[in-house]
């Protein structure tokens, strides 16, 4: 018989007290890692993660979920050790009145290290957004995988790129990196649409500076092995490379301004009153007499689209080619255009990546595509080739033939070679193409041709020099225009660059309800 005197006695709290429970969990939750962690983050030039979320959602609209998630972890003395949200804040609010998804890791709580509950945060608001139709962001700030949770932390990363590649071409995904972005947490962003790093505080590697000097000997620092400036310049990895926190949040916001929720809707136009006189006079000046003479594709571009909306992706990145969004007629499109002020725009390794995978996300998201082409060729040599310029030109031959999108191709002046095939020609499915008068469509430069048809006789000839010149002049007349393939159909109208504009609101109002299916199958198998 048990001793009643024993029994333990429980006081139920009220309601009161459990309203003010409620507000004090709610208030620990806030804190993070504490007072003292969260000023030591600001001395480092960084926000918290609720300030960054704060600045990129609209005011009031932030709705967090798994506020009081704590890791489950006992070894190592984490039993003894838990704090409220478990190192990411997630959940969904609006950006400029549009629905959005966002993580944001917090630097305040072991470092913003990925555990089991913190991994599966994540995962859970990537699958409201994938249900609901609407963009993820996620805010990187992490040391990489909690080790005091071995294998069980490097699950939760894999189920992240599991449904990183899931949403990839379905909802856009957006990753800005705000920290250290270390190790296996590199993946998730790599899968996602586009990269934003802040410059002096964010990098991104596979392995660190210790671990690259005990490897290879090499003496690199963090900022060097793979910050902002590193990646927007030399690997390519990041689209974008902030000044600050700040700039980088409105990226993200402008951003989304161009591109829709999700595949099924079309991109987003804002309003737009159509002038009598759409045409651009200051085009007609912008090329040079000279056919071998750079001029700045940007200046081109800005002069066709509606002013100051150019969003230029990529900017630091193989700028022998440009890539960006735009809006022309208040209508979102993405723009590729041959870059004649550098490398006098051929098409390379990079910079057939940098267009390919522009392409693709264009098409991917209903985006309509404008070409503007200036191109002598592909760039020789033996580094060209011996890294894989055929593959990687490849890409780009693929991702414009495979695309469905409007798409609109303008020949401001060379279009030499295979690189006139590649940049969305009438063969590989291109909608309309236009060409300037001073277009130059052929296999190769006068000089070239002239060089390989008229060999025997440059060579039987007195003057040699002057005779080449004589059959480089001959090849011009014949071939250095635009009018041949406007003959055979492959130019649909020749046009001054003054009404280039005009045209293509034109040319992308008759295109807005193109259908084209590719034919069944599973996926294609991209040159990679």
């Amino acid at each position: 018989m048990a001793d009643k005197d024993k029994n333990v006695v429980y006081t139920l709290p009220t309601n009161k007290e459990k309203y003010e429970l409620l507000a004090q969990k709610n208030e620990e939750a806030l804190l993070g890692g504490g007072e003292a962690r969260i000023a030591s983050q600001h001395k480092k030039g960084k926000l918290t993660a609720r300030e960054r979320i704060h600045l990129l959602l609209d005011e009031g609209s932030f709705q967090e979920i798994g506020k009081f998630v704590m890791h489950r972890a006992k070894d190592f003395g984490l039993d003894k050790e838990h704090y409220l949200g478990d190192g990411v804040v997630t959940g969904y609010g609006t950006v400029n009145g549009r629905l959005t998804y966002v993580f944001s890791q917090d630097f305040t709580v072991f470092g913003g290290s990925l555990s089991e509950t913190h991994a599966e945060k994540i995962c859970k608001v990537m699958d409201l957004a994938m249900k609901n139709g609407a963009p993820i962001i996620g805010l990187n700030d992490s040391g990489g995988a909690r080790i005091q949770e071995g294998v069980v932390s490097l699950g939760g990363y894999a189920d992240i790129f599991f449904k990183n590649t899931r949403a990839s071409g379905v909802i856009p995904q957006l990753s800005a990196i705000m920290g250290p972005c270390a190790g296996g947490a590199v993946y998730s962003p790599a899968i996602t649409d586009f990269i934003l790093m802040v410059e002096n505080t964010s990098y991104m590697f596979v392995t660190g500076p210790n671990v690259v000097k005990t490897v290879t000997q090499e003496n690199v620092t963090a900022e060097e092995l793979g910050g902002a400036s590193t990646h927007s310049t030399k690997s390519g990895v990041t689209h974008f490379s902030c000044a600050n926190e700040v700039e980088c949040i409105n990226y993200l916001k402008r951003l989304l301004s161009y591109v829709p929720q999700n595949c099924e809707e079309d991109a987003p136009s804002v309003p737009y009153e159509m002038k009598e006189d759409e045409s651009r006079p200051a085009l007609d000046s912008i090329m040079p007499d000279n056919p071998n003479q750079p001029y700045d594709m940007r200046e081109v571009i800005e002069g066709i689209v509606d002013e100051g909306t150019f969003f230029e992706v990529h900017k630091n990145f193989a700028d022998n080619i440009v890539v960006g969004f735009a809006r022309l007629a208040g209508k979102s499109i993405g723009v590729v255009g041959n870059q004649p002020s550098s490398l006098a725009g051929v098409l390379d390794i990079d910079a057939s990546t940098k267009a390919a995978r522009f392409v693709r996300f264009c098409d991917s998201f209903n985006v309509p595509l404008l070409v503007l082409e200036d191109v002598p060729g592909f760039l020789p040599g033996t580094d060209q080739e011996w890294r894989g310029i055929i593959t990687n030109g490849a890409k780009l031959l693929y991702a414009f033939s495979e695309a469905t999108v409007p798409r609109i191709t303008v020949i401001t002046r060379k279009a030499y070679g295979g690189a006139y095939d590649v940049m969305n020609s009438k063969h590989i499915g291109a909608d309309l193409n236009f060409a300037w008068p001073m277009a130059e469509i052929a296999v190769m430069g006068a000089k070239g041709a002239a060089e390989i048809i008229f060999k025997k006789e440059i060579s039987e000839a007195v003057d040699k020099e002057a005779k080449l010149q004589e059959k480089v002049d001959e090849y011009t007349a014949k071939f250095a225009n635009p009018y041949r393939a406007a003959h055979r159909g492959f130019i649909d109208e020749v046009i001054m660059p003054s009404e280039t504009r005009a045209k293509l609101i034109a040319g992308f109002k008759m295109l807005e309800n193109k259908v084209e299916t590719l034919p069944k199958k599973k996926h294609g198998n991209i040159p990679l």
